[in-house]
């Protein structure tokens, strides 16, 4: 009797992909239930840095429009991959940016959530309207613990140039950026729970002065639940979807 076929790599991976990605959507449902909060207002940015090309596409098969990177040198022919297989989704740049890296994200990212000074907001701005036909969508990051050696704008204070009012006005006054909202990231081994409170005082605060700034960039595979519960309209999901990266065939 002939042995039935082995199934393709990529068979496998997909409904590996498939099944992580319904029990993501579960959480999300269940967030979001819990919050008195509709799930088409949550959008899943399917993290997937250091996971390759191929990953993308077959997300995209699943319905998946929404794809975060957070490095350059991965992210921009990672993009260009994709788009040759014909897949279409939205690029989100969520790590730290640095400004000579702005030339190359503006020409395949939808939408920065990490901007943290005016000098990044400047270099978007410069880049964008050298290589965009549209303006580009950023977020401000905002830091939520005030360490240093952490990315994020500064809530409070006076800084000319990592002050979050100071951040959000020079994306707001520029024609080739869209300020679209924030993002921040719960601090290490915190509670998020205070974390995302803060951060929806500050979106709060943000939209009284600029109605359109309506995203909330917050929550990961762990801490998801809190975010949603705090107003998060963008959650950036990684291992939860992709599995950890020793599992890479």
């Amino acid at each position: 009797m002939t042995e039935p076929p082995l199934p393709a790599p990529d068979d496998e991976r997909r409904a590996e992909l498939a099944a992580n990605l319904a029990r993501v959507r579960s959480r999300i449902d269940a967030a979001c239930s819990s919050a008195g909060r509709d799930p088409a207002d949550v959008t899943m940015v399917a993290v997937t840095k250091t996971y390759p090309a191929s990953d993308v596409a077959l997300l995209a098969g699943l319905g998946v429009r929404d794809v975060g990177e957070n490095r350059d040198q991965e992210a921009a022919p990672k993009a260009a991959e994709v788009a040759a297989t014909g897949a279409r989704v939205r690029w989100h740049f969520v790590g730290q940016l640095q400004r000579n890296k702005a030339r190359s994200v503006v020409r395949y990212a939808d939408l920065v959530h990490s901007v943290d000074s005016v000098r990044l907001a400047g270099a978007l701005a410069d880049a964008a309207a050298r290589h965009r036909e549209h303006p580009l969508e950023v977020l401000v990051q905002v830091n939520l613990d005030g360490a240093a050696d952490r990315g994020g704008a500064l809530v409070g204070g006076d800084d000319p140039d990592r002050g979050v009012d100071q951040v959000a006005a020079a994306v707001a006054g520029s024609d080739r950026l869209r300020l679209a909202g924030v993002m921040a990231v719960a601090p290490l081994g915190a509670d998020p729970e205070p974390a995302f409170a803060r951060l929806a005082e500050v979106a709060a605060r943000l939209r009284a002065g600029y109605p359109e700034a309506v995203a909330v960039s917050a929550g990961m595979s762990g801490d998801l639940e809190a975010a949603i519960a705090h107003g998060a309209t963008h959650v950036r999901i990684g291992s939860a979807l992709l599995g950890m990266r020793s599992t890479l065939r």
